[in-house]
């Protein structure tokens, strides 16, 4: 070779077992997403303004906010309910409001809170102002959902065709696994959900789904390659074959994600800290998800065809 990496993640020609580890991965995943599951509905996602509904308010305070005297001074305008909380620097101030039942009252809210601030603290600046009615805010979590959905019909039909049915069905199963962890690290982590949050389900559901075509795509090869290896060793040797490429891909797009995490501020911490758990979910997904489903569906399919009954030499004249 004319040109070799500097830097390569794992040594060439790695002999790691993963298939020793198939059940304990796949128990690990299915009591990762049980829980999921249970805190998608117990406590629950937090809901933004686009599915929630309702104001938010982002306002620059001439000093540190004073958030008991803002507090006090939405109490005085009869809005002791509206949640005030800091993003940001010291002098940034977030107000939530619910829902108003039409637009004038919305005006009438958002007038109230800019009184309260100016009451409490002089000098200070409305900095951006949104109002979501309930109505939209439901088709907007319908179509969010629909998305996904789509999305995931999508790649099922693109997969289906490029590989054989268990291909297929291990790619799904492992990305509906992925995606139950996602949406259990924000419920568990109360990043808030919004339009953003389904922009970095979709984001992870690509990422993840490139990831496991690299490592189907070379079981592909070398089942064609190699028509007499068993299965489990085949599966091995492609996933270690792919393995500096998965992990190098995987460490480039975590090094971009993590400064927006650190220092994207609160419009894209949520969306970098999301794809950074996406990453090493789906990366370690596709090597102890994806392959295992693939040995326990093909192990007595995929090599039906190579292991046809030659047909009997005939015998040698005595």
């Amino acid at each position: 070779m004319l040109f070799r990496p500097l830097l390569r993640l794992v040594p060439d020609n790695t002999r790691i077992r993963f298939m020793r580890g198939r059940i304990t991965g796949l128990l690990v995943s299915a009591v990762l997403s049980t829980a999921s599951v249970i805190l998608f509905f117990h406590p629950g996602l937090n809901l933004g303004i686009d599915f929630k509904g309702g104001i938010v308010m982002e306002a620059r305070t001439p000093a540190p906010a004073d958030f008991p005297k803002i507090r006090a001074a939405l109490a005085d305008q009869h809005m002791a309910e509206a949640g005030v909380q800091r993003f940001g620097d010291a002098t940034q101030v977030m107000i939530r409001l619910e829902a108003q039942p039409n637009e004038a009252a919305t005006q009438a809210a958002v007038t109230r809170v800019r009184q309260a601030l100016e009451q409490a603290m002089p000098g200070t600046r409305i900095l951006r102002t949104d109002a979501v009615g309930s109505s939209v805010s439901a088709e907007l979590f319908q179509n969010g959902m629909l998305a996904l959905g789509i999305s995931m019909l999508m790649i099922l039909v693109y997969i289906w065709f490029r590989f054989e049915w268990q291909f297929a069905v291990g790619a799904v199963v492992t990305l509906l696994l992925d995606l139950t962890k996602a949406i259990g690290f924000l419920a568990l982590t109360r990043i808030e959900f919004n339009l953003v949050m389904v922009a970095a389900l979709l984001t992870i559901l690509g990422y993840s789904t490139n990831d496991k075509v690299v490592v189907y795509d070379r079981v592909r090869e070398n089942l064609r390659k190699y028509k007499s290896m068993p299965l489990r060793e085949l599966i091995d040797q492609s996933i270690n074959e792919t393995l500096n490429r998965t992990l190098g891909t995987s460490m480039t797009v975590f090094l971009a994600a993590l400064p927006l995490a650190l220092f994207g501020g609160e419009a894209l911490s949520g969306f970098a800290w999301t794809m950074l758990f996406g990453i090493v979910v789906g990366t370690s997904s596709s090597i102890f998800i994806a392959a295992p489903i693939l040995l326990f569906l093909g192990e007595n399919r995929l090599r039906r065809d190579n292991q046809a009954v030659r047909p009997a030499k005939k015998p040698t004249p005595a």
